[in-house]
């Protein structure tokens, strides 16, 4: 806790990682609506501990990830992932039916797996669609996924079970996706409604006293969750935490000062931006904030 301390005055990333864990007690101690985002390679590593202990202990109130941060979960259920090696051949890898995710294994064995899951259920999702003409949200689809797991290893059976929502605008994405193009090359009528989920995480800005958001890495679900804030004029709390320059003009690298002026975080709000790798990072964080 000492060395954490010491971070204040050291400059660099050291002091916005303090500025980081003090922005994040700020946002506990008004007692924020807290917005938490990730990308799909963090439930890859061994992050997805960390963040199954924020829902399973009710730390957020609202989840945003990608298709791949749903998956990598369920996955890690039916299978392990293997620490491997950056600089490992990709042609024998292949030969072997192995993908790599950085220095992360994963056997296609895994996804064989997560198929003979999926379809079931999404194959009882279509009966009750033909049945009552009601369309399934992503949101309702990772509730249901969570509670067939029923694995307290699991970052959304924790979700289903508290009723953290949790949105993924980019539903159709990785080897979930894979899933739904199967089977609705086979069952043409079958749709999922996003529409719905877009109306709903807006809706939940709206009336907040307070609230924060804490994203881990970009894209998508770091431009989700700001727009969604938008639509109270702004967030009072921001943590950034990724690697990526604003050189390009990219969502993902921009600093927090380009959301405060979309109106996606006040003018005044708390806010900083961490530049480093999120599995250094982030447990620093909690550890010195939630944990506590």
């Amino acid at each position: 806790a000492k060395i954490i301390d010491s971070y204040a005055s050291t400059g660099f990333q050291a002091s916005n990682l303090a500025k980081a864990i003090n922005i994040v007690n700020r946002m506990i101690e008004e007692n924020a609506f807290i917005y938490f985002g990730y990308t799909s390679n963090l439930v890859s590593s061994g992050l997805r501990d960390i963040f199954r202990y924020l829902a399973e202990n009710k730390k957020v109130n609202v989840i945003v990830t990608t298709a791949g941060g749903i998956e990598e979960d369920i996955i890690k259920c039916l299978g392990d992932f293997i620490l491997g090696n950056f600089r490992a051949n990709g042609v024998r890898l292949r030969e072997k039916g192995i993908n790599r995710i950085g220095n992360i294994f994963v056997p296609n064995s895994r996804y064989v797996k997560f198929e003979k899951f999926v379809i079931p259920l999404l194959e009882e999702i279509y009966d009750e669609q033909k049945k009552t003409g009601k369309v399934i949200t992503p949101r309702e689809l990772i509730w249901k996924l969570g509670e067939r797991i029923n694995n307290p290893k699991s970052i959304y059976y924790w979700c289903w079970k508290n009723k953290i929502e949790v949105y993924c605008p980019a539903i159709t994405d990785g080897s979930f996706g894979d899933m739904i193009y199967f089977f609705k090359s086979k069952h043409p009528d079958f749709k999922i409604d996003v529409a719905e989920d877009i109306w709903k995480i807006n809706n939940t800005t709206i009336g907040k006293r307070k609230t924060g958001v804490i994203v881990l890495g970009g894209g998508v679900i770091k431009h989700h969750i700001m727009n969604a804030n938008m639509f109270r004029n702004g967030c009072d709390f921001a943590v950034y935490v990724n690697t990526a320059q604003e050189y390009d003009g990219s969502d993902t690298g921009a600093l927090p000062e380009e959301a405060v002026s979309w109106g996606k975080i006040e003018s005044n709000a708390e806010r900083v931006k961490v530049y480093g790798d999120a599995t250094i990072i982030f447990p620093l964080i909690v550890a010195e904030s939630f944990a506590r």
